[in-house]
């Protein structure tokens, strides 16, 4: 019973209805009812959108305005993790994680630390500290490149460490500071 579909369409006699001459224009016009364009389409320039630019560029200017003045305050960043010498990372890929790893939690640290007037005192006195941690790094750094022992790669660590704690201790004493003075304000009003 098999039948060759070529000889099924030859023999077909098809009737095709056809579609009234307007039929496309009564259908864009249903379209046009169910989905008008108009509100498809926001408008491209809304008074939100300029006033969400201005106050970004504003923000903007501001931040840069902030990142290149010093400031009045007087506080400087000091650079207190890098080295100018090879360190852990010259040993060992492990060692160079470990300073990696110490060495972006203290800029990290450091970075969130925001004295003020009244904390500038501890604050330097705490960077003075770091500093010579740091003088202390550049010298076992040193004493690494020329002589690699057990002993120094330890003594690096521990000071990367140190300095790390120095950090969430002066953080501490600092709010401890900030928030003694704002009990202090709040009781004299």
């Amino acid at each position: 019973m098999a039948q060759d579909i070529r000889d099924l369409f030859k023999n077909e006699q098809l009737q095709h209805a056809e579609m009234p001459k307007n039929h496309e224009v009564r259908f864009l016009e249903k379209l046009e009812e169910a989905f008008p364009e108009e509100a498809q389409k926001p408008s491209k320039f809304s008074w939100l959108n300029i006033a969400a630019s201005v106050v970004l560029l504003i923000g903007l200017s501001f931040g840069v305005y902030i990142v290149n003045t010093d400031g009045d305050s007087g506080i400087k960043p000091v650079k207190v993790a890098e080295t100018e010498t090879s360190g852990l990372g010259s040993i060992s890929p492990e060692l160079k994680k470990v300073e990696d790893y110490y060495l972006a939690s203290i800029n990290l640290e450091l970075s969130k630390i925001k004295p003020t007037t009244e904390t500038k005192a501890v604050f330097d006195g705490y960077l003075e500290q770091l500093e010579e941690l740091n003088q202390e790094y550049i010298r076992l750094s040193e004493e690494l490149n020329e002589n690699t022992s057990e002993l120094t790669i330890n003594a690096l660590i521990d000071n990367l460490r140190f300095r790390l704690d120095l950090l969430y201790r002066l953080k501490e004493q600092l709010q401890t500071l900030d928030a003694s003075d704002e009990s202090t304000a709040a009781q004299e009003s």
